[in-house]
């Protein structure tokens, strides 16, 4: 009798294998900066290392937890996340200008309470989706238990992390869609994000640029300035000229990664051998990818872009594979949360969108981040377990048929 260690899809785990192995890596190659404050040389990679360690052992565990008990989430985790998210924005430390962080006592480590609120909203959603299906779509009120849920964790975020925020509700949008929400009360919804979206571009605008200004001394405007300077700064202008070198206080970041994918051409120059890594400030974590550019090159960032279009697809299969709709939904949910923010971490890398902060899953530099993300592959391993135990049953029953049939066929001869 054979046993399995790993269970669920194999093509799944093989993503998660390749993106740890890549983290390492590129972690390892990226953390320069760190070493020389530190003068630590290997300490970057243990400490990525552990926390990887840590997620995937949680990851395993997790993997083996029937899909059905991730209804209990939003019922134990949802007020937690509301508190957690509360205590952040009102006595959080300030972190790269942004109150979103929370100290663990005892253990001296920080974390970001929106990490875990995110799955933790996409679980919700799921499962109110999943208890407002009916024959010709999903009942008028889950629309309005969706933005009440949403609105809630999504409002706490928004002052400090716009971006974390609009990706969040961009999820759960296309989750609605998914989940057969009416096209009207969507339409109406887009048309009012459109016009609350002109009225904050006006607001930005008319804000001053005075960094001492009153208005920013507030910690619920204190990213405001922040925003207006990216939305002045012309970030997803796509022409290329020799101005857009220029190092200069504002622009720092982005003309440091356009130079690492320009220096990385098209093999690269190999990992370890990374000049812009000393350059820029968040190499390791929001500016990861310019780094793979530079020592990976086309072929390596085009591979990496790869393996979260394979776990996008992955999951579609697996969702279609289930007979019940919550881990359709759920598996879909994370997912998307996952990829989303993959492609903008690598949009803003590749001079395509505003610089906004959001990390590369499973590969950026982190604590919390990395093991939630770890938790996230652990939920949607669990569900293709069930999907694929649902799909030999569904196959058994339909042997039995059969040999029925050719039974009584021969019965009858």
């Amino acid at each position: 009798m054979k046993t399995h260690i790993f269970h669920g899809d194999l093509v799944v785990w093989a993503v998660f294998a390749l993106l740890c192995i890549i983290s390492l890596i590129e972690v390892y190659s990226a953390g320069s900066t760190l070493v020389y404050k530190d003068g630590n040389f290997w300490r970057t990679f243990i400490s990525q290392a552990t926390f990887l360690g840590v997620g995937t052992t949680i990851a395993w565990f997790v993997h083996c937890v029937p899909c059905r008990w991730f209804k209990i989430i939003p019922i134990i985790f949802y007020p937690v996340v509301v508190i957690l998210l509360v205590w952040a924005l009102v006595g959080g430390e300030n972190i790269n200008g942004g109150a979103r962080w929370l100290r663990i006592p005892f253990v001296g480590m920080t974390f970001q309470p929106s990490e875990l609120a995110k799955g933790v909203l996409i679980t919700t959603v799921a499962l109110i989706l999943t208890t407002s299906q009916r024959e010709k779509g999903a009942d008028v009120n889950a629309f309005k238990m969706i933005l009440i849920f949403s609105g809630i964790i999504c409002g706490l975020i928004v002052t400090q992390n716009f971006s974390t925020a609009a990706m969040l509700f961009g999820v759960v949008c296309l989750m609605m869609i998914i989940g057969r929400v009416p096209w009207r009360q969507l339409g109406i919804m887009f048309a009012v994000l459109g016009a609350a979206a002109i009225l904050g571009f006006s607001t930005l605008k008319a804000l001053p640029d005075d960094p001492d200004s009153v208005v920013y001394k507030s910690s619920l405007t204190q990213r405001a300035l922040t925003w207006k300077h990216r939305l002045n700064a012309n970030d997803m202008d796509t022409s290329v000229s020799a101005k857009d070198f220029e190092v200069t206080d504002g622009n720092r970041q982005k003309v440091h990664a356009r130079i690492a994918i320009a220096r990385g051409a098209g093999k690269g120059v190999l990992p370890g051998n990374s000049v812009q890594r000393d350059f820029l400030s968040q190499a390791y974590s929001d500016f990861i990818f310019a780094i793979i550019g530079e020592e990976l090159g086309i072929w390596g960032s085009a591979f990496v872009v790869f393996l979260y279009m394979v776990l996008l697809i992955r999951a579609g299969r697996i969702a279609s594979r289930c007979e019940r709709n919550f881990p359709a939904f759920l598996v879909m949910g994370l997912t998307m949360l996952m990829v989303s923010q993959a492609m903008l971490n690598m949009m803003v890398a590749v001079g395509l969108f505003p610089v906004t902060g959001q990390t590369l899953p499973m590969i950026s530099r982190g604590g919390s981040s990395t093991v939630i993300t770890c938790v996230y592959f652990g939920m949607i391993l669990s569900i293709s377990r069930y999907a694929r135990s649902n799909g030999k049953a569904a196959l058994e029953n339909v042997a039995r048929e059969e040999s029925r049939e050719i039974e009584k066929d021969f019965q009858k001869d």
